[in-house]
């Protein structure tokens, strides 16, 4: 069977993916990965991008999608049914009370994001245990490497980003982001070139959130010379992929993606 003929954005996908699996040792032979998909565009890639990584890889491994919808609207997700069934991917879909948990008045010592953001993992935990997989995969990108790279240093003092393949439970379970040397505008090319059904997402702190001002106050410091975005982008993916990857394999640069 000939291979699909991928636009350059969906290469940057797969390729990148490809590179911080390899860099990382983040899968192996019968592995079960669980993905998280929101609905919105980055874990929707995600679970494209990985299903193509089945046909790439040398070994075999599982997938499975996971979708916890927050509750805000609960047929918001009727579109990923038929999309699931079409790709041969096996799926939990869920409906919670998250959304509007998080935005109620009980929850006035923290934050809803972080209420909402607790209860859900919590619950992923949960249902990586139920399914036995050994793997939770995350969309995060570029972007999300850089915005929490700022928010850990100005608001904990920390220099830390997120973590490629992070092992949990005394190493029963690793949670990996596979798209993090992906930048946002080739995960939005790929997502319409691929016509994913991503869909609105619905919570009321859309757009309103500690990380969305990170990313607003980061846009001037962009601004500051010609190159910043890029060298700023190019320096922190490479030092979270030296940082993650396995020893005696740190030497790839940024631009450089797996094949």
């Amino acid at each position: 069977m000939s291979r699909e003929k991928r636009s350059f954005a969906q290469e940057v996908c797969v390729k990148s993916a490809g590179k911080a699996m390899q860099k990382t040792g983040m899968l192996w032979p019968g592995c079960r990965v669980g993905v998280a998909v929101s609905g919105g565009v980055d874990s929707f890639v995600l679970l494209k991008t990985l299903k193509i990584r089945q046909g790439i890889v040398p070994f075999r491994f599982e997938l499975m999608a996971v979708h916890l919808n927050p509750g805000f609207d609960p047929h918001s997700h009727a579109a990923l049914l038929p999309w699931l069934a079409r790709e041969g991917i096996p799926a939990h879909l869920e409906v919670t009370d998250y959304g509007p948990q998080a935005h109620s008045e009980q929850n006035l010592r923290r934050s809803a994001c972080f209420r909402c953001a607790w209860l859900r993992r919590k619950r992923l935990f949960e249902l990586c245990a139920r399914y036995g997989l050994t793997h939770l995969a995350l969309g995060h990108n570029a972007e999300d490497l850089v915005e929490t790279f700022f928010l850990n240093l100005c608001r904990n003092g920390r220099v830390d980003g997120m973590s490629m393949c992070e092992p949990f439970f005394n190493g029963g379970l690793r949670l990996i982001r596979p798209l993090l040397l992906v930048e946002k505008k080739y995960i939005l090319k790929a997502a319409r070139q691929w016509e994913l059904p991503v869909w609105a997402n619905a919570c009321p702190s859309a757009g309103r959130t500690a990380r969305s001002a990170m990313a607003e106050t980061l846009s001037g410091l962009y601004g500051l010379t010609k190159d910043a975005r890029r060298s700023i982008f190019n320096g922190l993916i490479r030092w979270q992929l030296d940082k993650n990857s396995r020893p005696g394999d740190q030497d790839g640069g940024a631009e450089n993606v797996a094949r």
